[in-house]
């Protein structure tokens, strides 16, 4: 009998540093011993660039619109450290669904046993979380991943998708689908920030699994084309990134979130927006702060 795969998906909107984190984490793990995939799962196809010096890899999509016939080794790069490095891709600009590219590799990775052969240990899914269509949901709707995280920062569009993403949770949980590992607070300086982040995770009754601040260590080793974990290993971030993917990976319970109507989110937006208001202009100091 072939081992259990821990499969995880991590999501966020766009721009939140989604695959920079997912990337850190792979490389950590790997660091770690685990034999590790990264699943790129967004069209723009660059998850995995800085676990492979920057350089991007053919994705399934256009090796399958160029070929008859696919092997493993047309669709599956080595990355940093011997991270396994797969880019899903999507159709054509302007033709057809974006998350097909999801549902096509899935189906081709399987049906060419790919992770029985390669004897990984993590499958990571690095999903695009603006929107949780069919194909992007894919990870959650049919239990490929069996922990899901998110990525936010504490700015108001970046909750917004994580509360759409823990109604897709929701919205499956009762048909087998994935649950929710927590979320993972990215680009958290400022005290009030944090404040944001801990208020929306207890009112949705979900958890932080870590708080990933802002670095310029991280901006120089995305210009490298490097993660954090190859280009500063002893940096303090990279120490974050490492107790982060510690977390991610001994996960063993997830729960179904509970997720804030739409104007629920909004009227509890207005509150902190007047709160800031009040910050800056003294009437009222940050419980950060121990005020």
């Amino acid at each position: 009998m072939s081992k259990k795969i821990k499969q995880i998906a991590i999501y966020g909107k766009g721009g939140i540093g989604k695959s920079t984190t997912t990337s850190n984490i792979s490389a950590s793990l790997s660091k770690l011993g685990y034999k590790v995939m990264q699943f790129g799962c967004d069209p723009k196809a660059d998850s995995t660039n800085t676990l492979r010096g920057g350089t991007y890899i053919p994705t399934v999509l256009d090796t399958l619109r160029e070929k008859n016939k696919v092997q493993a080794e047309d669709v599956i790069y080595k990355g940093f450290n011997g991270v396994y490095c797969v880019e899903a891709g999507g159709p054509a600009p302007g033709v057809g669904c974006a998350g097909r590219g999801i549902i096509t590799a899935v189906q081709l990775l399987k049906q060419l046993k790919v992770y029985d052969e390669l004897d990984l240990d993590v499958v990571i899914y690095d999903v695009l979380g603006d929107v949780v269509c069919g194909g992007f949901a894919v990870p959650i709707r049919e239990g490929i991943a069996e922990h899901v995280f998110t990525v936010s920062s504490a700015d108001f569009m970046a909750i917004y998708a994580a509360n759409n993403l823990f109604k897709g949770i929701q919205k499956y949980s009762n048909s087998g689908g994935a649950l929710l590992g927590g979320l993972i607070a990215n680009s958290i300086n400022l005290p009030y920030a944090k404040e944001i982040i801990d208020d929306f995770v207890h009112r949705t009754q979900t958890q932080v699994v870590e708080y990933v601040p802002r670095s310029v260590t991280v901006t120089q080793a995305e210009l490298q084309g490097k993660t954090t974990i190859e280009a500063a290993p002893n940096s303090e971030q990279a120490k974050i990134y490492s107790r982060l993917a510690k977390r991610v990976v001994e996960t063993v319970e997830s729960k179904v979130p509970s997720p804030l109507e739409t104007a629920e989110l909004r009227e509890w937006a207005a509150k902190w927006a007047d709160h800031l208001l009040a910050l800056e202009t003294g009437e009222v100091r940050s419980a950060a702060a121990g005020i």
